[in-house]
Parts: C-alpha cells; sequence; structure tokens
C-alpha cells in the first residue's frame, strides 16, 4: 500500500477526531407577501405538484394563477404569508383561501402550508400555521379546514392535530397521481 492511501484510509480514534463544524443556525421572517413574492411562491408550490402527492394538482401553476390567488386574498383581507432567510431567499409560504373557491364562504376558509425543499424538518411550518391562524382569527375567520393526503403527509396531520384540528372525515380514493388512486383527511378548527 502507498502512503498516499494509507494516509486516505487511516481515521484516528473518536476522541482525537476534529469536532465537526457546526451547522448555521436556521433563521427566517415571517411576513405577509408582497407581489415581488409571487414567483417564488409559485416555484415553491410547483415542486409539490411536479413531485408529491401533497396536492393533487397535476398541472403547474401558472404565475397568472398565483397572481389571482393572491389579489383575491388581498381584497378579502385573508392572509397570505411567507418565510423569508436573511438574504431574502423564499423558505416557505401560507395562505388561507375562501373554502372551495366561494368568497360567499369568507368565514370559512382552506389552509395551505408549503414549504421549500431546504427549510422542510425544520419547525418552519408549526411557525407559519400559528402566525397563519392568528392573523385569520384578527381578519374575523371563523373556520378553519385542512384537507390532506392520506398517505405521505402523516406529518402536517400530526401537526394540525397538534393545534387543535379535529379530524372530520376521511375520503378514498378521490384523487389520482403518479398512478396510484389516493384519499385525503379533513381536519377542521373552530376560531374563537
Amino acid at each position: 500500500m502507498l502512503e498516499e492511501e494509507y494516509e486516505q484510509r487511516r481515521q484516528l480514534p473518536p476522541h482525537l477526531r476534529p469536532a465537526p463544524p457546526e451547522e448555521p443556525r436556521f433563521e427566517f421572517a415571517i411576513r405577509p407577501a408582497v407581489a415581488e413574492d409571487l414567483p417564488s411562491v409559485r416555484e415553491i408550490y410547483n415542486h409539490y405538484v411536479l413531485n408529491s402527492t401533497v396536492t393533487f394538482d397535476e398541472k403547474p401553476m401558472t404565475l397568472v394563477d398565483v397572481r389571482k390567488k393572491f389579489a383575491t386574498n388581498e381584497r378579502l383581507q385573508m392572509p397570505f404569508l411567507v418565510a423569508v432567510s436573511p438574504g431574502g431567499q423564499l423558505l416557505g409560504v401560507a395562505w388561507v383561501f375562501p373554502w372551495q373557491g366561494n368568497t360567499s364562504q369568507r368565514r370559512t376558509v382552506e389552509v395551505s402550508i408549503y414549504l421549500g425543499p431546504a427549510a422542510t424538518g425544520k419547525g418552519l411550518g408549526k411557525i407559519l400555521l400559528a402566525q397563519l391562524l392568528d392573523d385569520s382569527k384578527a381578519a374575523g375567520i371563523r373556520e378553519v379546514i385542512a384537507v390532506i393526503a392520506d398517505k405521505g403527509a402523516e406529518a402536517s396531520i400530526r401537526m394540525h392535530k397538534n393545534f387543535g384540528f379535529k379530524e372530520t372525515g376521511r375520503m378514498g380514493k378521490v384523487g389520482y397521481k403518479f398512478d396510484r388512486w389516493l384519499g385525503t383527511v379533513m381536519l377542521q378548527k373552530i376560531l374563537k
């Protein structure tokens, strides 16, 4: 064995190894979305459209679609939040929208939270949901509904239940994506 190969294979005992570098702190700010955020909102949402069953949508959302949703939320004075890194990168988005798109039912809304791939598993979803619920209550919203895929979204279901959402029903095989049938779990929370 050559000396270079030996040096590459050699491992120091654990107590002599240098400490691994500390991971940088995960920092962000949550604020209301502005029009300049919408291309990044679309990018995060479309990641889930193309790579997961978190949404049953199969066709990526256009920027026009995102702008319409944002404009409706602004007109109805409903929360539409973003989480942004100190460098300005959009890390996540959360909004409520009138249940089943019916603006006459604006006191009953469906909640949506989407995180950028690098922001998952860090507790950001919980912080966004807490802020979204507070802002929804301040906006006069009474009922908040979450419709969650029944497979692969167990963490989301658990998070909503931890915030006091109650399961109100399940529907099996109501969506078809990636060559398989999917169901939904419906949860509801009354804001008092």
